[in-house]
């Protein structure tokens, strides 16, 4: 199985960054895919997640500025996060929803300014 995020960086207060997902392994295109994040001494969060069929689901703390994506040609996901806060800051990782018991290296999202 692979879950490899990429796409993070540092970013200014109010800037936009895109993170993508690579998935390959058993999972399959039918499976409901996500973003979750975790900050030190926190335990991790769902961030937003995505069916096959396009539905969506979002926390409140990104509601409206994040979005939600996937290419099941190319098993991949994405996450278009604009309107940055500090808050915003974690690694990012991507998994399943429910998520399994395996959890790649994430990608590191800073704002900070």
């Amino acid at each position: 199985v692979q879950l490899q995020a990429s796409g993070g960086g540092l970013v200014q207060p109010g800037g936009s960054l895109r993170l993508s997902c690579a998935a390959s392994g058993f999972i399959s295109r039918l499976n409901v895919m996500g973003w979750y994040r975790q900050t030190p001494g926190k335990q991790r969060e769902l961030v937003a997640h995505v069916t096959s069929g396009g539905s969506t689901y979002y926390a409140d703390s990104v509601k409206g500025r994040f979005t939600i994506s996937r290419d099941n040609a190319k098993n991949m996901m994405y996450l278009q996060m604009n309107s940055l806060k500090p808050e915003d800051t974690a690694q990012y990782y991507c998994n399943m929803w429910p998520p399994i018991d395996y959890w790649g290296q994430g990608t590191l999202v800073t704002v900070s300014s």
